[in-house]
Formats: C-alpha cells, structure tokens, sequence
C-alpha cells in the first residue's frame, strides 16, 4: 500500500528534516508541502492526502484552525486525513487528542519516535481506521495519547510487566523493573545501568520504553530514560536544560532536555 504524505510546516529546515525522514520510507509518497495553513487547505483538494504531518504553530491560520477547519469541510467524498502534529512544544497534546490526530511528535525530531508514529499510520490505514472510530482508537491504543502529555511522554499507568528480559547477546537477563537506574542509547546499543552491572543490548529505547509504560520512568532526553525514584538532585544547566544527579552508587549524572524539563516536575510533584 501507497501512503500519500503531505507536510505543512512554515519553517524550511524543519520541513526539510521531515521529508528526508519521509522518503526514506520505501511506502511513502510526497505530496507538494504547504508553508502556511490557508495553503494547506488549497492543496487538500487536489492531492488528497492519507496523512498530513501538520505543525500546530503556523502564521495566520494555525496547525490546530487549519484541523478544524478540515474537519467541518469533510464529507463522504472528502474524508479528513489522517493527522501527526509536530511542534518544539509539548503544551498541545490536549488539543490534539481533542482533534483525534493520529500522533504527536516533538522537534528536534528523534528518528525513533518517528518510526513510532510512521508505522502507527501505517496500521490505521492498513485497518481502514475511520475518523468516526480513530477517537476511540486513539484512547484505547498502547502509546496513543493520554490527556496528560503527548505520546512521547511517560505515562502512569497499569504496569504492562513485572519483569524484562534482556539478551545481551549471549543469554537472556531477568530484571526487575526497580533495578534499572536509567538506561541510555550508545550508536546503535542500548545500555541498561543497574546499580550493580551495566547490560547492553539490540533493543531500541523505544522498546524498553513500552515494555516499562506503567513504571516511574521518564524520558529526559531523546537518548535517555531515567527511573525517577533514583533521582537525588536536579541541577540547572544551560538554555533551560538540567541536569540530574542519580542515587546509583555512582552518581551519574543524565541530561535533561528544555522540552522534557516541564514534565520532569510535574511527574515528581503531581503524579503526572
């Protein structure tokens, strides 16, 4: 199956990182790519995208005005696309569940997390996904948003496993969620720090990541995922980053990003 991919972002560097992601994808088309929201909506008509990977933040007529606006025009001949929001901030994610898009990606944008969203696309329009039903879909799919943060965000909820298996290459490693001080990709290796060895692995981040949903860990970094009942102290940084200060006998010490800083303190101080 063709998927026609349409990009709408106003800033050219940002538009030209997504395409290249794009065409990387053997199953992707590109469509022309709108610079403005009222362009956007000119274009719909006459290539009639699956998926739109729309920037909330654009001049005149926003990300968020331009979904909207799609949405009372569409009909049976002109269903609405599929939608990815993609934004610097993550202070959107109500709204976009609200508008029933399909995921939410952050810039700088993390190859992973895009392959995460990209193959997301792919099973809602391999299971014909309509519109009417892609809200309940959304609510009840693993990753899809909550309406405390966006689907790159951790989340709490019911722990999805008691324990995770790791292969380093030569056996299988059982581990108990509360032994990982925080893990960290290393080129293509995952390391995963325990306070008593450090494992290292073929599995993405990302991986980890879903198979501890449920557990107090955060993603502070598009490289880290830290357990947050090790942190002992947080430090400012530089340009709003931090740094954290872990209780792991070794004191590590893992990156905050400015974009994950914000969610840092809510989890620690509201659960959330």
């Amino acid at each position: 199956m063709r998927i026609h991919a349409m990009i709408a972002e106003d800033e050219r560097l940002a538009r030209e990182e997504l395409a290249y992601l794009l065409q990387q994808e053997e199953d992707i088309v590109l469509c022309p790519s709108a610079e403005t929201g009222e362009q956007l909506l000119q274009l719909l008509e006459q290539y009639r995208p699956d998926v739109i990977f729309l920037d909330i933040q654009m001049p005149a007529l926003s990300g968020v005005e331009a979904a909207k606006k799609m949405r009372q025009a569409s009909g049976a001949s002109s269903p609405v696309p599929l939608i990815v929001f993609t934004t610097a901030f993550d202070d959107y994610a109500v709204e976009a569940f609200e508008l029933e898009a399909v995921d939410y990606l952050l810039k700088p944008y993390d190859e992973e997390r895009f392959k995460v969203a990209i193959d997301r696309v792919r099973r809602w329009l391999s299971h014909s996904v309509t519109q009417e039903e892609t809200g309940k879909v959304a609510h009840a799919e693993s990753g899809a948003f909550s309406r405390a943060s966006a689907a790159a965000a951790a989340t709490v909820a019911k722990p999805r496993t008691a324990k995770v298996l790791v292969n380093d290459g030569k056996k299988s490693i059982v581990l108990a969620p509360e032994e990982i001080c925080y893990a960290v990709r290393v080129r293509r290796t995952l390391e995963i720090h325990t306070s008593a060895q450090v494992l290292r692995c073929k599995m993405t981040l990302q991986e980890l990541e879903e198979k501890l949903r449920g557990f107090p860990f955060f993603r502070s970094h598009r490289g880290y995922l830290v357990n947050l009942d090790y942190i002992q102290e947080i430090t400012p940084w530089f340009n709003g980053a931090y740094n954290l200060t872990l209780q792991d006998g070794k004191q590590s010490k893992i990156p905050v990003s400015r974009a994950a800083g914000k969610r840092l303190f809510r989890m620690i101080e509201h659960g959330n």
